[in-house]
């Protein structure tokens, strides 16, 4: 059943997903401001379809530590590519970091544009810093909260990735305090798996780190903040679908 059920979302992410990359196009064509809404109308429906299809229930903890409007540099574990779609059902100007490729995918690399996503060149060097640097600056100004994964990639459940400099480079850049966000999505929704397995995703937002400390004891209290257990700080408050 799982498996079917599985097949089932597959199919309806991404017709769901071409369905409204269409719509989008053409907002944005005639409104661009209104492709955010758009953005977040997807996110919404594919968290409904992974609840009716695969039954995955999202549960949000710690939401007292996002500022209630205004910028903020949210860093956030990675497993899953829930991880991708959800901060744009939590945030009102979500702004991810995310990697160049998806700048080639004809349509959706308009979307992002429009939605003022910062894309960066993983293998870039110094270049993708500047580019980085450049978009959180842009972020920062409209007021947007950027959400960036500084393992740089998806972990499986249980590990945790070497944090990349982006974070410290962000966070000494835009003087924003990071918040880090910790969750077990994927052991519902695994790293490049097809099944998706029923059950309760946590994610934690825990109290935010000062960006004015020196980069090293910065990197090192993310770090260990993104070590800590679900449940460690508070009991999940909010479900966010469902």
């Amino acid at each position: 059943m799982t498996w079917l059920r599985s097949a089932l979302f597959n199919l309806y992410f991404f017709g769901a997903t071409l369905v409204l990359t269409l719509v989008g196009t053409a907002v944005r064509l005639v409104a661009p401001h209104r492709v955010r809404p758009v953005a977040m109308l997807w996110a919404r429906v594919l968290l409904a379809g992974a609840r009716i299809l695969c039954g995955i229930r999202l549960e949000v903890a710690g939401r007292e530590f996002l500022p209630a409007d205004g910028p903020a540099l949210i860093a956030s574990r990675h497993q899953s590519a829930l991880d991708t779609m959800v901060w744009l059902t939590l945030v009102p100007r979500c702004c991810y970091v995310l990697k160049q490729e998806l700048m080639r995918i004809p349509l959706f690399s308009e979307l992002i544009r429009a939605t003022g996503m910062i894309a960066v060149d993983r293998s870039g060097g110094a270049t993708a810093l500047r580019q980085l640097l450049r978009g959180a600056d842009r972020a920062k100004r409209d007021g947007m909260q950027i959400v960036i994964f500084p393992e740089g990639t998806r972990a499986e459940p249980g590990t945790i990735l070497p944090l990349q400099p982006g974070i410290a480079a962000l966070a000494a850049r835009t003087g924003l305090p990071v918040i880090p966000v910790i969750t077990d999505s994927g052991h519902c929704w695994g790293r490049r798996a097809f099944r998706k397995l029923p059950g309760i995703v946590h994610i934690q937002i825990l109290p935010p780190i000062a960006a004015c400390i020196p980069r090293q004891a910065l990197m090192q209290e993310l770090d260990s903040a993104l070590r800590t257990e679900i449940g460690q700080f508070a009991e999940p408050v909010d479900n966010v679908v469902g």
